[in-house]
């Protein structure tokens, strides 16, 4: 059992990565398809970026909802920012909004238009 609470664990891996996301399952192994459509969307905008798997976790699958008092999993956080869940994130994505706001914030993305 860990000394920090789930709260100090959450905050403490938002500031591990300028991406992260917390989901079910991992990148390679979405648990859910929310989970793996935004992966999709966060692959196809080449940005690197963490992952929290929060079935391995009760107290942060839990608390995650609380920290960002939203209700549903996945959750991205933008170096620090709660953006959302799988449908904003999918919607900023069809739009170009995500991709911007990765430029936007010197999030380090990967060129994917190279083959």
């Amino acid at each position: 059992m860990s000394d920090k609470t789930a709260n100090e664990r959450i905050q403490s891996e938002i500031d591990s990565q300028d991406v992260m996301l917390f989901m079910k399952g991992s990148p390679m192994f979405p648990q859910c398809g929310f989970s793996s459509a935004t992966i999709q969307a966060l692959s196809m905008s080449g940005v690197k970026f963490g992952s929290v798997d929060v079935l391995q976790d009760m107290e942060i699958r839990d608390g995650i909802k609380q920290f960002s008092n939203w209700p549903t999993i996945p959750q991205l956080y933008v170096k620090g920012e709660f953006i959302g869940g799988c449908d904003i994130v999918r919607e900023m994505f069809e739009s170009g909004e995500l991709q911007q706001m990765f430029k936007e914030k010197s999030v380090k993305m990967e060129d994917v238009s190279a083959e």
